[in-house]
């Protein structure tokens, strides 16, 4: 939604608090009061742009994992989507790190539920990989990762995404390798 997008940039760029419902509404072509025909209010904005990315995630590991043919193809997959979402969606990720205190308790609620089981999808896979490994273990790799992988907001357009792809790719099984192998 136009919307949401428009207000990440803002959020992103300025911070919750540093943007009006005038601002968003200006951003996308519409007086900010209008916004409220969508919307209650800046904080249900931006607990539906959270929602909406976690749901989204969510949901892209779950079609990866009941499609994919074995471990090694899946985990390939669930790199493929959050490399895709890091590359794409910095203004979402900044959002997401800053601003998630603003987000009224039951949708932040939800929005960690959401977490939670993405986090949850990465390790069934990487337990089937490496069955030795304890899952507080992949658990802790998986964030890891997710940190790794979601820095790039602060190296947007250092390289060029053709070049970001397969260096957060190597990187990625690199920190897996690392978490699996050491103990």
């Amino acid at each position: 939604m136009e919307i949401l997008a428009a207000a990440a940039r803002l959020f992103a760029a300025r911070g919750f608090h540093g943007v009006s419902i005038e601002d968003i509404g200006g951003a996308v072509g519409v007086s900010g009061p209008a916004l409220y025909r969508h919307f209650s209010g800046k904080d249900a904005l931006l607990a539906e742009m959270l929602l909406d990315v976690s749901s989204r995630l969510r949901e892209s590991a779950a079609a990866v994992v009941t499609s994919s043919s074995g471990p090694d193809e899946t985990l390939d997959a669930l790199l493929n989507v959050q490399i895709t979402f890091a590359i794409e969606q910095p203004a979402l990720i900044t959002v997401h790190d800053r601003e998630l205190g603003n987000v009224p308790e039951p949708a932040r609620r939800q929005i960690r539920r959401l977490q939670r089981l993405y986090v949850e999808e990465w390790v069934t896979v990487l337990a089937e990989l490496h069955p030795a490994c304890p899952p507080a273990r992949l658990r802790a790799a998986t964030h890891a990762v997710f940190g790794l992988l979601n820095s790039t907001p602060h190296s947007a357009g250092e390289l060029p995404a053709p070049s970001m792809r397969p260096l957060l790719r190597a990187m990625a099984h690199a920190a897996i390798g690392a978490a699996v192998n050491t103990h």
